[in-house]
């Protein structure tokens, strides 16, 4: 089947759109010209950008007033299909509000979802989405049936984003309707964790740390690493689990999944669960002072040395540049 229509849920932060949703609607626009982008919040500032990757038109709900996104954004995305402009498929990014939106338009459509995917394609008269489970040890290909919208949520990073040169979006008014008791909540206030340097899971360089480091103050040398390498600091769970850094660090399956030019895993051993969230980085560095550790498999560079005396070195030749 020729895919006519998709649609892209787009997130905002601080002004501009979120390398997700530039992903995604790189993604859209090779499958289709009909790409539209749907978003909570206003698209004025917003618009030029959307355009710039793809989106020819872009949904938007204006201001939330502090309606739960997830509730507003599906209320208005069920309500223009309603109305009639349906689309084939409906990219959604693999984070917490994409997946509140996602979640609550399935129950609206009564439609099936496929989440945790890392690729779509059209293959004659079929929409496969690809999804990989054990690990990222297998692909599975799944065959959407029946008739769209097909809603499909990625992680990050599987696409790669690339601006077309598009002109603005054209702006339209997605209108929430009523919500009922479920519109009552409210978002009240919103804590941002205090952060300097590059996003996790947007950085070209990554350094991480696990359990090899000792103990929690010794993590102070892959912070200061990561911040000469102009990249981003990044954990192992069992660190994130002892409580040496927040959540916010870990890389791996029930983490953030990052693919960055560089990944230095620092005494980490490689635990199925780390890996999967970070193998696909082009160029792997391990430094661990058991020769075998799961680590070294997939490093492209392997050190075998204690990390308390690399660290310091690498630190130390890296400031004397």
């Amino acid at each position: 089947m020729a895919i006519n229509s998709v649609w892209v849920f787009a997130q905002v932060t601080n002004g501009a759109a979120t390398t997700g949703t530039l992903e995604l609607l790189t993604k859209a626009r090779s499958l289709s010209s009909n790409v539209t982008a749907v978003l909570g919040g206003d698209a004025s500032g917003v618009a030029a950008q959307l355009g710039d990757y793809g989106a020819t038109k872009v949904y938007a709900t204006g201001d939330l007033a502090g309606k739960l996104p997830g509730v507003a954004v599906s209320g208005a995305m069920k309500a223009i299909i309603d109305g009639g402009d349906k689309p084939d498929l409906i990219l959604f990014p693999q984070n917490y509000e994409g997946r509140d939106v996602l979640s609550r338009l399935s129950v609206k459509l009564n439609k099936s979802v496929l989440t945790n995917s890392i690729d779509v394609a059209v293959d004659g008269d079929a929409v496969n989405a690809t999804t990989p489970i054990f690990g990222g040890n297998t692909l599975v290909t799944t065959t959407f049936t029946g008739e769209g919208p097909y809603l499909v949520a990625f992680r990050p990073k599987s696409f790669a984003a690339e601006a077309s040169g598009g002109a603005p979006a054209a702006i339209a008014a997605a209108s929430v309707p009523d919500l009922g008791a479920t519109g009552g909540a409210k978002v009240t206030a919103v804590h941002v964790e205090e952060s300097t340097g590059p996003k996790l899971d947007e950085a070209n360089i990554v350094v991480s740390g696990g359990r090899g480091l000792g103990e929690a103050d010794k993590y102070e040398m892959v912070e200061e690493l990561a911040k000469l390498l102009k990249g981003a600091p990044g954990a192992s769970r069992a660190i994130v689990d002892a409580g040496w850094v927040p959540y916010s660090y870990q890389v791996g399956q029930t983490g953030k999944v990052v693919k960055p030019s560089v990944y230095i895993a620092a005494g980490i051993s490689g635990a199925t669960q780390h890996m999967v969230g970070m193998k696909g980085a082009k160029n792997i560095i391990a430094i661990n002072k058991d020769k075998e550790a799961p680590i070294f498999g997939i490093a492209d560079l392997g050190i075998v040395g204690d990390v308390h005396k690399v660290l310091p070195k690498l630190i130390e030749a890296l400031k004397g540049r």
